[in-house]
């Protein structure tokens, strides 16, 4: 019927009726109901009605008729309709629509309910235009929609009246969208009155209509402030070697330059964390999407690359013919401890043999037997794990016995002084060459004191070791003191822990305490207590004690707002004004059984894992004492929403203004006077890298070829070095040329982790990938004798140490720099990293896979981004069209198997598009320019699964976790992620590198044979996986 011209129709009738000398009732009253449903779906019929002139004409029948109930229902019906398009509402305001309902809309009533519902519906349509708004605005009807309010919620007792009290509601929002509207709101007290008619009622479910819109006038009216901090910059500068500093730190404002914000967010307790893709961002041009590999580079420049990669040009004969007495030496370069005391030197050398005699007597059963059986990985745990007490003499105060009874060390006065601390080691000192310092006499003694009384016992983890690389740890800050999980060590949870059940309405709650601090300020303490700003500032009396003087610590600020509660800001990246995510600091002096409330109140991103289920990691050193070293996920009523604070104008120079996000999470401590050190995600530092390459966990846990494997180093950074690992036999069994050769076609392996410092999640990934690569396991075996693997651990070692999110120290992101024209000076790990993949003998080679080890802050799950031409351009639907370009489709074949393989991963998240955005990231500049088809970055999330990996085994037991209602299951699907299942993943992804050779055409026989042999005694594992 519209498309016939049945709207004009009936619109042409209604001011032909309408303009009789006397109105026929029975013609007009349903033809108004029939308008009121035809406008519902012509997008165009407030347009037509406007040059109809039917607007006028619906106006004057509602005048005529204010005492006739009946008809003025019907008129209202047709002016909400006309009100729906923003330009006739416009037109409808401006011939006095608006005081006309005014008159109609009264005080708490019983009576013509239906006429006034429809008439505060219309009139909440009309607000939405911002001249009418102004126009309510500059009339004064502010403070009378306030009164109408108060009046209808406190005498609808029965809440009998709710689409009226919602509809007067939506006029203040829409009026909130100005900020003269806001200004009479607050002029008016609307905030308190608000403030006072939502207490109460938030778990009132059939309240919700009233409740959300009312938050929403709240959050929108509440006065906009830039941050408490004294400039957007980092607390930190860098400047860089030879270059002049850069522009002075932008000072946040204090004026209020603060306009319009437009539409609020809308207030969901349960949003949907599953965000639709944009498809603007897709690469279309096939010139850019097709893989272009060449050797383009001088051919001195290529020789250079070529020492990346020896053992693809090394003859090999003085390797493989040693003269018989000579001892191997090691490169040059590889990564040694300096010359500890003797006391630590015989405490690693005990630890170095146990080790070693442990990993003999460890039976050879493959990983491969346990892929997505749900049945335990094998991890290399101590035997004294975190439900345990190593320390026989443990008093249950804490207090350390010798074996004749007498105490020898306070546990109380240790978290009081942090022992450890006391001149422990220093890590760097401030400065643009970032030097090194030599920590005081007495440290080893007082570590060894320490552990006598609180021995403990982590896998390739050394307390000595530690302390003896962390004098060589350099950074920005002043760091003086290490942090005490990262010298102590940790031990992973014995089974995930499920995810955070979110309370209902728990968002909504927090949201009216932040607004009760501004209308009920009396119990406000408002005081810094920490601030790397103001680093002299005191401790205060009854408040906790901050710090984030530590490697990967971050917070800038820590301000108490009330006794138990603080608001903390985090650092953004040193020389960057943004990317906050990452935060890592320590607290004490804490009450036992008391709430504490946390307030992260500058986060950027929109959204979070935090609002489904995810919850923040703490380590406490008074349990770590006492035989429980382990990072644990905490906190309760945690949620992440949009917050009152803005960027100031005076620093975005007039541009949009950034908003800020608050993660807010409760905290109940274990004991009283603890130590804990609160993370986003379990931490993993560059020197508990370094500590654990050194513990002989890459050079003496393998069997010793002639050729010297393990790490050495890559390059040097600003502030360090960045290691390179080759866990692999790096030469041919024989110098015959058929081995040489054989052994130069071995398939190649690139992986890398950690170029964005806050993505800590990528490095426990590729600890158990290293850990797995040189375990007694056959698949590990079979990966060392036949791979070669080149694996860089920590792209940014420099941002990993400073607590940056994203960048370097000079401010760069790293994964967004253009790998052909980086300079060795401002990203020399990326340069590097470029020499290894681009080299004559490996371009075009097919039997090559990269991957970039990453997390991802917005999914659940382990999964992948590739590459590919084809489903980009079908995605896109470009006019190209797809059966025109061919492409190597290999590249899903390693995540099928690792879909079929990993727990933790799932094939439903990957995605091979390539976007304009991501041109410059690792995987697409591989794909892109070396012509590597498995290019890859593979994701972890910080959270953990939301679908089911473990598959029941009926045969044999299988642990059981309990889910977020306490019931027992076998699924990770709900449970968020340790560190234990993270490198579970690096190991399944190392085995399913050896399945994907096996899987293809070119796998020699000799391999497919040695791996029958030696994988297929369990069960017939090696059969079950090349049959999926």
């Amino acid at each position: 019927m519209i498309s016939k011209g049945g709207s004009e129709a009936l619109l042409q009738t209604l001011v032909d009726t309408a303009r009789t000398a006397s109105p026929d009732y029975g013609i007009l009253l349903p033809l108004l109901r029939l308008l009121a449903k035809v406008g519902l779906r012509d997008k165009k019929f407030g347009q037509k009605a406007l040059e109809l002139e039917a607007l006028d004409v619906t106006l004057i029948l509602a005048r005529k008729n204010l005492s006739h109930s009946l008809n003025l229902l019907h008129c209202l019906w047709a002016l909400r309709v006309f009100a729906s398009s923003v330009t006739t509402g416009a037109m409808l305001g401006i011939n006095g629509a608006m005081e006309l309902l005014f008159e109609v809309i009264p005080p708490y009533t019983r009576k013509r309910t239906r006429i006034i519902r429809a008439a505060a519906e219309v009139l909440a349509a009309l607000l939405k235009s911002k001249s009418n708004s102004r126009r309510v605005v500059n009339r004064g009807y502010v403070a009378s929609l306030l009164r109408l309010h108060q009046d209808w919620h406190s005498h609808d007792t029965a809440n009998s009246y709710l689409p009226i009290r919602r509809a007067l509601l939506l006029c203040l929002k829409h009026i909130a969208t100005l900020q003269s509207g806001r200004e009479a709101f607050l002029a008016a007290q609307g905030m308190e009155i608000l403030f006072s008619s939502t207490q109460g009622f938030l778990e009132d479910r059939s309240l919700e209509p009233v409740t959300s819109v009312a938050l929403q006038v709240l959050r929108q009216c509440y006065p906009k402030s830039p941050l408490p901090l004294v400039t957007a910059s980092s607390a930190y500068a860098f400047p860089a070697p030879g270059h002049l500093p850069s522009e002075p730190p932008r000072v946040l404002a204090e004026a209020r330059d603060f306009e319009d914000d437009g539409d609020e967010e809308e207030d969901r307790d349960s949003d949907s964390e599953d965000a639709k893709e944009e498809d603007d961002d897709l690469e279309t041009d096939v010139n850019k999407l097709s893989a272009k590999p060449g050797l383009d580079r001088p051919e001195e420049e290529l020789r250079q690359y070529e020492a990346m990669c020896l053992e693809l040009s090394c003859s090999f004969e003085k390797d493989l013919e040693p003269t018989p007495g000579d001892d191997v030496h090691p490169d040059a370069n590889h990564l040694h401890i300096p010359t500890a005391a003797s006391l630590k030197q015989r405490r690693l050398d005990e630890d170095q043999s146990s080790r070693g005699r442990e990993r003999e007597a460890a039976p050879e059963t493959s990983l491969l037997s346990k892929a997505k059986t749900g049945r335990s990985p094998v991890h290399p745990v101590s035997k004294n794990g975190p439900g345990t007490n190593p320390h026989p003499h443990a008093q249950p105060n804490g207090l350390g016995v010798d074996p004749s009874g007498k105490e020898v060390l306070d546990l109380e006065t240790l978290l009081q002084e942090d022992a450890w601390d006391m001149g422990m080691t220093s890590c760097a000192r401030t400065g643009a060459s970032l030097p090194s310092s030599t920590p005081p006499g007495g440290t080893a003694d007082g570590i060894h004191e320490l552990l006598q009384t609180h021995p403990q016992h982590v896998p390739f983890h050394d307390p000595f070791v530690y302390l003896a690389k962390a004098r060589g740890t350099k950074s920005v800050a002043d760091f003086k003191t290490p942090a005490f999980p990262d010298l102590w060590g940790h031990c992973p949870s014995h089974s995930p822990e499920p995810l955070l059940e979110r309370k209902r309405g728990i968002q909504r709650v927090k949201i009216l305490e932040d607004i009760r601090r501004l209308l009920q300020p009396s119990d406000v303490i408002d005081k810094v207590v920490f601030s790397l700003d103001e680093p002299c500032q005191g401790t205060a009396p009854n408040c906790l004690w901050f710090s984030s003087k530590f490697e990967s610590g971050n917070l800038r600020k820590a301000i108490q707002v009330r006794e138990f509660e603080y608001d903390l800001l985090i650092n953004t990246d040193i020389n960057c004004t943004q990317y906050q995510q990452w935060f890592n600091f320590k607290v004490r002096g804490m009450r036992a059984a008391t709430p504490y409330r946390f307030n992260i109140i500058n986060y950027e991103k929109p959204n979070s894992q935090f609002n489904y289920g995810m919850q923040p990691t703490m380590y406490s050193v008074k349990e770590a004492l006492l035989g429980r070293p382990t990072w644990k996920r905490t906190g309760y009523e945690i949620c992440y929403y949009k917050n009152h604070y803005r960027e100031s104008m005076a620093v975005t120079g007039g541009t949009p203004r950034k908003c800020y996000y608050t993660l807010t999470f409760s905290i109940t401590f274990p004991h009283r006077g603890d130590v804990c050190y609160l993370a986003y995600h379990y931490p993993y530092t560059y020197t508990a890298l370094m500590t654990q390459l050194h513990l002989d966990l890459l050079e003496k846990s393998v069997t010793p070829s002639p050729c010297t494997s393990g790490s050495r180093l890559l390059c040097r950074t600003l502030g360090g070095k960045c290691p390179l690992v080759d866990p692999s036999r790096p030469c041919p069994r024989r110098p015959s040329p058929a081995h040489l050769e054989q052994f130069r076609q071995r398939p190649y392996q690139v992986i890398t982790a950690r170029v964005h410092p806050g993505e800590s999640n990528a490095s426990w990934v590729m600890k158990g990938a290293l850990e797995f690569l040189v375990s007694s396991d056959p698949g590990a075996r079979l990966l060392r004798e036949n791979f070669i693997f080149k694996i860089i651990p920590m792209l940014n070692p420099d941002g990993v140490v400073n607590g940056n999110y994203s960048c370097s120290i000079q401010g760069k992101h790293l994964n967004r720099v253009e790998w052909r024209i980086c300079f060795a000076h401002t990203a020399p790990t990326i340069t590097e990293a470029y020499k290894i993949l681009y080299n004559k003998s490996l371009i075009l080679r097919s039997s090559i896979v990269f991957c970039d080890f990453h997390g991802h802050s917005q999914k659940k799950n382990v999964f992948v981004y590739g590459c590919s031409i084809k489903e980009t351009l079908w995605q896109a639907e470009s006019a190209m069209g797809t059966p025109a370009v061919s492409e190597d489709v290999s590249y899903r074949t390693l995540p099928r198997i690792l879909d079929q393989l990993a727990p933790a991963f799932t094939m439903s998240s990957c995605s091979f598009l390539v976007e304009k955005s991501r041109a410059s990231t690792a995987r697409v500049v591989v794909w892109r320019e070396m012509g590597v088809a498995r290019s890859y970055t593979m994701e972890s999330s910080y959270c953990g699964c939301n679908q089911g990996p473990y598959q029941k085994d009926t045969e044999k037991a299988t642990p059981e976790f309990k889910n977020s209602k306490g019931e027992k299951t076998n699924n990770l699907e709900g449970l968020q992620f340790g560190t234990r299942e993270l490198e579970e993943m690096g190991a399944m992804f190392c085995l399913g590198l050896l399945l994907l050779e096996l899987k293809s055409a070119s796998c020699s026989r000799q391999l497919l044979a040695r791996a029958a042999s030696l994988l297929n005694a369990q069960d017939g594992a090696l059969d079950q996986q090349l049959r999926r």
